[in-house]
């Protein structure tokens, strides 16, 4: 009998138990410490992390990576709760997040490392970025310049990298109005 009630529990509650209530999306958009102040808001995200992911060195630290040496970008792996969110609003969040036409980089954070990026990692997800990417070039009449990318590996930053808006947070402001982000962002997207 209780074999019967735990197969019938099992079919009933399947997300619980494997943990099917969770997803993730891999987006990069110049330093992952702004991104991750911008998501880590969002209701329906739980965790935010930054790392690499692009690139073709294992295991990348940050002075390789912003010297170009490994292909990876800085990337916020962005785990969320699909019932509460889902893929195509938080590419929503990213795009007001980002400037889509630079195509040196992000702000004043210039090179291949900062470069916007949006990862992929299934045919739905593909054509929702395409789509997106029509709507803001019908809208600005420009060309969107953010690569899409098949997701393949995420790499975890440095701890000191982990929630710096948070943990260093006189220095962080310092460096975002310096870099003027909320400046250009209103210039473009409000």
């Amino acid at each position: 009998m209780k074999e019967i009630f735990l197969i019938i529990f099992m079919l009933i509650f399947p997300l619980k138990l494997y943990g099917a209530n969770e997803a993730k999306v891999y987006f990069a958009g110049g330093c992952f410490w702004c991104m991750e102040e911008s998501f880590d808001k969002i209701e329906g995200v739980t965790k935010t992390i930054s790392g690499y992911s692009g690139g073709y060195v294992k295991n990348p630290k940050y002075k390789d990576v912003i010297t170009n040496n490994t292909g990876h970008y800085e990337t916020l792996e962005i785990t969320y709760n699909p019932s509460l969110t889902n893929f195509e609003n938080l590419l929503k969040i990213y795009w007001i997040n980002i400037d889509p036409f630079d195509s040196n980089g992000q702000f004043c954070d210039k090179g291949e490392s900062y470069k916007s990026v949006v990862f992929f990692e299934n045919d739905n997800q593909k054509k929702t970025i395409e789509k997106s990417i029509r709507k803001i070039e019908k809208k600005f009449n420009k060309k969107v310049v953010t690569y899409i990318k098949k997701f393949d590996e995420f790499f975890v930053a440095e701890n000191y990298h982990q929630d710096y808006y948070k943990n260093n947070f006189i220095r962080y402001l310092m460096y975002k109005k310096a870099c003027q982000r909320e400046e250009t962002l209103n210039k473009i997207w409000r």
